[in-house]
């Protein structure tokens, strides 16, 4: 909620972009980060770029090679956002935060109720038939 104590809190003004992760939200997702492979070079990429980088995507809705220069290059956060992606790194961070959310809210870790409205149920019906008169054209 909007209160004049929480507009301090959520205030972005002081980040470079209000995409970019403040320090209290990175000590969230730092420990969630897989460590660099063995075997390969040093990682030389600073990862809280990379997650930033990644945010300003997602949250601007922008095409990769329209990252900022003073971020990564958009090889690199592209690679890792798809790395992540093809190995379920990027759900187990959102479920790791979202029950961490939960937490902090003082809920369960997972809802234990759902609202469906009548309307949802309507149109499930209609696209369900639908479907089944399409399915055997009746």
């Amino acid at each position: 909620m909007w209160t004049t104590e929480n507009r301090r809190r959520y205030d972005r003004d002081t980040l470079r972009y209000p995409s970019d992760l403040t320090d209290a939200e990175w000590g969230h997702v730092e420990p969630l980060i897989p460590p660099a492979k063995h075997g390969g070079g040093k990682r030389t990429v600073e990862m809280r770029e990379v997650v930033n980088g990644i945010m300003y995507v997602l949250s601007t809705g922008c095409q990769w090679r329209y990252i900022p220069k003073d971020l990564p290059p958009r090889s690199t956060v592209n690679g890792y956002f798809c790395q992540w992606s093809w190995d379920g790194m990027l759900e187990k961070i959102h479920h790791a935060l979202y029950v961490k959310c939960r937490d902090q809210a003082g809920r369960e870790a997972s809802p234990s109720a759902c609202i469906v409205d009548s309307q949802s149920v309507k149109s499930a019906e209609k696209a369900t038939v639908l479907s089944v008169k399409r399915r055997f054209a009746l």
